[in-house]
């Protein structure tokens, strides 16, 4: 039986230094409907299979290995205190595509990749243990910051357009489903309609998996894909072909030079994570304003520790391309409305973020859902690129402070969707010293757009 809370207290655990260790069925409830939609949604996580075939040469089983294993590290923000459902760092696949992808597929290649995740990993870890995240941000511009984001944004949508890209594949299957899916989560007419009727609130709270639904039917009776053949039983990675050949232990630790050629793109990797941690602190917070009968404690050092302890670990065991990131945004916005809606829907949000990460765990157990999927991972990983697209680009264009900004974020974008993080890094530091000088960190004056000194001028002469 699990322990109850007080209200206006945090839900039990038991203090392991900078960590609240939370075991289900003894310290939170076990919350089944989150566990359930859990089982489905681990199509998402499966979406990151085609990533690693195309780019490492990964057979099918040998990247699922690394699915399962990037699934079961899910599972340490919610047991060591962290109250978010953690996902991939999405806005920076594109990045890490575009430099793993300048080395020759094999051996070099993996060896790229493990350097980059296992430096982004200790890099984090020591921004935890010293609490210096903050620091490191702030003291990037914001026109480069800007412009990192931006073109993460455009990265997204080009490696989904391009020759030879998804797109090409499957044309009328992405067409559809992404115009729905951004009906669904960004148009103002359905957030209006949620309000309106019970069953679009609760079809809200499905995120993307009614249009992974979708495309399963799409997609085969426009013949981009076959329909799926369902098999029964548990499904078979192969662990052993992924730590003979695409690890440490098969392959040896990589050159000290794959270190320092990957530390730009680490950089701009991390800029954009970062903004997924204030995005989580943000979520959490807009929770405890509504839910006062538990006190939540989200600590971003902790964060830190924990999601830069799992790239580190995955380096070792199973290198990703869509690296461990502190947050799935439209699965914590979920679990958050969910929460918000009282003791009775979620008692604790560690069971409602928990109980939805056991779940995907046991669906990727589960080798009926897997092969249910697998002829459409490819548009699920294009869908989730373009909508990861819209948003980055939406929230690198707030960051800019000015139009002088807004014109150097555009063209340091421009050039990391083409040429990578180092080419974005030089291009966009020289333009800030060329245009701003002595005022680099902090742009001029200059602080509002155009329209908004219109806007002010016509409020003062009415």
């Amino acid at each position: 039986m699990w322990k109850k809370r007080e209200d206006m207290h945090e839900s039990p655990y038991i203090p392991l230094g900078p960590f609240k260790l939370r075991l289900p069925f003894i310290h939170y409830r076990f919350e089944w409907p989150d566990y359930v939609q859990g089982l489905l949604l681990c199509a998402v996580d499966l979406a990151a299979i085609p990533l690693m075939t195309e780019l490492l040469g990964m057979p099918f089983e040998v990247a699922l290995a690394v699915v399962m294993l990037n699934g079961l590290l899910y599972l340490t923000h919610h047991l060591l205190g962290d109250p978010v459902v953690p996902g991939w760092i999405t806005p920076a696949i594109p990045l890490i595509m575009t430099y793993v992808s300048t080395f020759p597929e094999g051996e070099q290649r993996i060896y790229a990749l493990i350097g980059f995740q296992l430096t982004l990993g200790l890099f984090s870890i020591l921004l935890g243990v010293t609490g210096m995240a903050k620091k490191v941000v702030s003291l990037v511009p914001p026109a480069l910051k800007s412009g990192i984001i931006m073109g993460a944004g455009f990265a997204a949508v080009i490696s989904v357009f391009q020759v030879g890209g998804r797109f090409e594949s499957f044309p009328w299957t992405i067409s559809i489903a992404i115009g729905i899916a951004f009906y669904l989560i960004f148009s103002q007419h359905f957030q209006e309609l949620k309000k309106r009727s019970q069953f679009w609130m609760f079809f809200s709270k499905l995120g993307i998996f009614p249009i992974i639904v979708l495309a399963i039917i799409l997609a085969p009776i426009f013949g981009e894909a076959p329909w799926p053949k369902i098999e029964w039983g548990i499904s078979s990675p192969d662990f052993a072909t992924l730590w003979n050949e695409y690890t440490v232990f098969g392959l040896g630790f990589p050159p000290l030079m794959m270190f320092v050629t990957g530390l730009p793109t680490v950089l701009a990797t991390y800029i954009v994570l970062f903004g997924d941690v204030l995005q989580s602190k943000a979520l959490v917070d807009e929770a405890t304003d509504i839910r006062k009968d538990e006190k939540i404690d989200y600590n971003p050092n902790r964060a830190h520790l924990i999601f830069g302890g799992r790239n580190a670990v995955m380096s070792i065991l199973g290198p990703d391309v869509t690296m461990c990131g502190p947050m799935w945004a439209a699965m914590q916005v979920v679990i958050v409305e969910r929460f918000k809606e009282g003791k009775k829907a979620m008692n604790s949000i560690f069971g409602g973020s928990g109980s939805f990460r056991w779940g995907t765990n046991t669906g990727l157990l589960l080798l009926p859902i897997v092969s249910l999927v697998q002829p459409i991972l490819g548009i699920a990983l294009a869908l989730t690129l373009l909508i990861q697209g819209y948003v980055s680009v939406k929230i690198g264009i707030l960051e800019a402070r000015s139009q002088r900004d807004l014109g150097i974020a555009g063209i340091t974008g421009a050039v990391l969707a083409t040429k990578g993080a180092a080419w974005a890094f030089a291009v966009g530091i020289l333009l800030c010293l060329l245009i701003y000088g002595k005022h680099f960190f902090t742009g001029e004056n200059d602080q509002t757009f155009t329209k908004d000194t219109r806007d002010a001028d016509l409020k003062n002469v009415s």
